[in-house]
């Protein structure tokens, strides 16, 4: 080991005990030539021992100088080896007497391949004139943009002055507070104020030729204006979740909810940067079937952004309350049996990821042992849909509905603008049930939190909506291949959208299909056909399971058409595990790797064993 992290959090370099950033002021400027930010980083810090030097995260940083901000002069600093996927330590000396708050100032510049950022030439984007950036700092990665204490359990506000080409458009995860000509005409520059002190990973930035909609009082959904009707459209219900979640949880403080549909590359469902929520454009679904998602990112204004899990290890304290918040939201919209459904498909993907890991592997538990590991690595479904059964479990056993929303709102209040763990969240439940402690002791903590595999319980879900596709998944499963006339398409007339992709979900659940239910499932049902993301991503697996070669070009277009880890990983893997597609899946990624995102081409090269799964500290 070449370093020594963090105690307090196995993925930074950072010594917040000691001294930690309480402020944080970006001036920067855009080179789409060179592909790189430059200029300079103002950090505010509080020092608790004046002992203590600062210590904060960088990756592939070029630092050009380490300053007194009020004197401008000079302060020593050694920039550390790189130490796995954690980038290097920058140590910055402090005077062991004065202030014991000051401000620093690091001028540097980025990496080209800084791991944090985005770059897509002209012909990459819808318009195809003007290039585009756009960042994406969950887990670990805005210590690629600037010099930071990349933790969660840090939070700062931040203000941030962005210069760029004139004819494009620069947001960020704060409020626009203005924008001036700067000293080249060609140039612009932005301003942007964040308040409420947030997480480094919540940083956001995207500088493209983006056009806006109002959809609602406090939104505007942002693209390139090739997506701007068609997503006003599909996410005009904005502001009625907005609402619902307010109910919830309380008062929405971050002033504005805009969206950002970005490029297909972008490789996450959602990103719920303050402000801008980051969307891909595979939502874009045309019956706003997939709007759960934006509810998903609403839910995390409060459980992720307000309240917020103190490391990684603790991530499902983001997504588990938040898996559970967004289904409380439509369930609010649509009826709680649709809350339920949901529950019940997210199991169904919950048991999919366990049987891909394996029962025993250290990601399956709901706090996995980060210790040496980039938390991009452990990326899965097991603290959203764990986390979420964990909460549906409790708030069956201790009242119901009513009775747990008040105590989620009356946490969300106690830990607001703050970072906590697991034992903090357990002790402020026992605290709130103090009443019923017996029940709570009855709970199999130890294998909820802390055992890999599936939960020791599954909660009672209502299956009134999931019935009918149930159902008719088992016919499909239980019927002879030479004997499918029974089926027909008014099977599925009735069917939402939401209901052929849990039909399809089941099906896919037990042993692969044969060739002739897949091509008759296809010549009833017109699944090809379907625009669905979601759909589309179900059926190109249960076709490849069951080595239909027509699926095969179709599989291709759709994993180089967007960059969604949700959909790429699982088909590649496929791909990879069927003989006949294997070099197929290789030759694939290899050519286009470099226009993924750094998560989603880490990720499909393990599943391809190209990157060793061996990514450990030091190594």
């Amino acid at each position: 080991m070449a370093e020594r992290l963090s105690e307090n959090d196995p993925n930074s370099f950072s010594n917040s005990e000691s001294v930690v950033v309480t402020d944080i002021d970006l001036n920067l400027e855009v080179d789409f030539a060179k592909h790189v930010l430059s200029g300079y980083v103002d950090l505010s810090i509080e020092r608790k021992n004046m002992k203590n030097d600062l210590f904060l995260d960088t990756r592939d940083l070029t630092i050009h100088a380490v300053k007194n901000k009020n004197n401008l002069n000079k302060i020593s600093f050694t920039l550390g080896d790189p130490v796995g996927d954690f980038g290097s330590k920058l140590e910055i000396k402090l005077p062991k007497r004065g202030a014991k708050k000051m401000v620093i100032r690091i001028e540097y510049e980025t990496s080209s391949n800084a791991s944090g950022l985005q770059w897509l030439e002209p012909e990459q984007t819808a318009g195809k004139k003007h290039p585009y950036m756009f960042s994406m700092c969950q887990a670990i990665h805005a210590r690629s943009i600037f010099p930071c204490q990349d933790t969660p359990g840090v939070k700062a506000p931040y203000t941030a002055t962005i210069t760029a080409p004139f004819e494009l458009v620069v947001l960020m995860s704060a409020v626009r507070d203005g924008e001036d000509i700067g000293d080249d005409p060609l140039m612009k520059c932005y301003k942007f104020v964040q308040k409420i002190p947030i997480p480094s990973y919540l940083f956001a930035i995207v500088i493209g030729a983006l056009e806006s909609k109002q959809i609602g009082p406090r939104t505007h959904v942002w693209t390139e204006k090739e997506f701007v009707d068609r997503s006003a459209e599909e996410f005009s219900e904005t502001e009625q979740m907005l609402k619902c979640a307010e109910d919830l949880l309380g008062d929405y403080v971050w002033e504005v909810y805009d969206l950002l549909v970005l490029p297909p590359s972008f490789s996450f469902g959602g990103m719920e940067n303050p402000c801008l929520t980051f969307l891909t454009p595979t939502l874009l679904a045309g019956d706003k079937s997939l709007v759960p998602t934006i509810a998903h990112e609403i839910a995390h204004s409060w459980t992720g952004n307000l309240v917020t899990n103190k490391n990684f290890e603790h991530f499902w304290l983001n997504e588990g309350f938040t898996t559970f918040f967004e289904r409380k939201i439509v369930g609010q919209m649509y009826g709680e049996a649709f809350r339920h459904f949901e529950c019940i498909g997210g199991w169904t993907t919950l048991e999919c990821e366990v049987k891909h890991l394996g029962e025993k592997h250290d990601f399956t538990k709901l706090i996995p042992d980060l210790k040496g590991v980039d938390p991009d690595e452990a990326f899965s479904s097991i603290p959203y849909e764990k986390g979420q059964a964990l909460l549906f479990y409790l708030e069956s056993i201790l009242g119901g509905p009513e009775i747990f929303e008040k105590f989620l709102k009356a946490y969300v209040e106690e830990f607001k603008y703050k970072s906590i763990d697991t034992d903090t969240w357990k002790d402020f439940l026992y605290k709130y049930f103090s009443d019923k402690e017996e029940i709570l002791n009855k709970v199999d903590w130890d294998t909820w939190l802390y055992s890999p595999g599936l939960p020791p319980f599954k909660p009672e879900y209502d299956y009134s909506m999931a019935e009918k596709c149930l159902n008719l998944s088992k016919d499909w499963l239980k019927a002879d291949d030479n004997d499918l006339g029974q089926f027909t398409f008014k099977d599925i007339e009735n069917f939402s959208s939401p209901q052929f992709r849990e039909f399809l979900g089941f099906l896919e659940q037990e042993e692969p299909i044969s060739i002739k239910k897949v091509e008759k499932l296809n010549d009833l049902y017109k699944v090809g056909e379907k625009n669905n993301a979601e759909i589309k991503f179900r059926w190109i697996i249960l076709c490849l399971k069951a080595h239909w070669k027509d699926i095969i070009p179709e599989a291709v277009k759709f994993i180089t058409e967007q960059g969604r880890m949700k959909f790429v990983r699982p088909i590649y893997r496929c791909l990879y595990e069927w003989d006949e597609t294997r070099e197929l899946a290789v030759s694939t990624y290899k050519e286009h790797s470099p226009e993924m995102m750094h998560a989603t081409r880490q990720g499909v090269g393990r599943d391809l064993h190209l990157i060793s799964e061996d990514k450990k500290e030091g190594n």
